[in-house]
């Protein structure tokens, strides 16, 4: 293929078609990484608590991370959240409502040594969670 005077139309064309041989382009143009996100690309999400469970922490750590199974609002789906802070998990209760955000790992991943967690709870019913934690402010009732 000539790379002349005249050759920038075809330069061009090959340009556009050999893009889809890249798999991060192929993602972007498809949007293939907003329908597979439970947040449909938003920042965050309100969701429903429907239990609370205890996740090992990775090697070399051994702990008891607390998290949350939520069911989020917008579209039924059911992900796993993370709660933040010492003693969070007692401001939340099954049936509360939720926000959750992305945990903010490597490439839209889980973060540190939490398997498979990829959201925190950032507020519990309309009251943010670190002013819970720090007793700044105390739960509303729904």
């Amino acid at each position: 293929m000539g790379n002349g005077l005249f050759a920038a139309r075809k330069l061009i064309e090959n340009r556009k078609k050999f893009r889809w041989s890249y798999k991060k382009f192929v993602r972007r143009a498809l949007g293939i990484a907003k329908t597979a996100d439970p947040l449909e690309g938003a920042p965050m999400a309100r969701g429903i608590v429907l239990e609370k469970i205890g996740v090992e922490a990775r090697q070399p750590n051994s702990a008891i991370r607390k998290a949350v199974r939520v069911q989020l609002i917008k579209n039924g789906r059911q992900i796993t959240a993370f709660c933040p802070g010492d003693g969070a998990i007692n401001y939340i209760d099954e049936h509360d409502e939720v926000i959750v955000e992305k945990i903010g790992g490597r490439m839209g991943r889980s973060m540190g040594d939490i398997p498979g967690i990829r959201y925190k709870v950032v507020m519990v019913n309309d009251t943010s969670l670190r002013e819970l934690v720090r007793g700044r402010k105390e739960k509303k009732m729904r």
